[in-house]
């Protein structure tokens, strides 16, 4: 099972074993991590799951079929704290070549 580690807001790391093709909203979910809402369930209606992606991994996420769309760009314009790395968790899904995979939750401060 892969794993994909949280930057939680205080820079605490939290990892997860999660299926793959999960995406990173509804592990987020199901594993507590209040930060990450999920409010409209990975319809890309909300900009709720918003997360950074390490910049290690962002050719990796893309790589694996995860491209930014339009509509996922058009909806981070609601989004709090964007940066370059900002994505919609709902719209990446974990895949094995994914394994280690880490992102950050919005606010927290990273040298990224």
């Amino acid at each position: 099972m892969p794993k994909v580690t949280f930057i939680m807001t205080d820079g605490s790391p939290k990892e997860i074993d999660a299926p793959e093709d999960w995406s990173l909203m509804q592990i987020a979910v199901d594993n507590g991590i209040e930060e990450i809402e999920g409010a409209c369930g990975g319809a890309m209606a909300c900009a709720t799951c918003h997360l950074y992606v390490h910049p290690d991994w962002q050719q990796k996420v893309i790589d694996q079929d995860n491209e930014k769309s339009d509509e996922e760009e058009d909806m981070l314009d609601l989004a709090f704290e964007l940066r370059d790395s900002s994505r919609l968790g709902c719209q990446i899904r974990l895949t094995k070549d994914l394994d280690g995979l880490v992102v950050a939750l919005p606010g927290t401060k990273t040298d990224w």
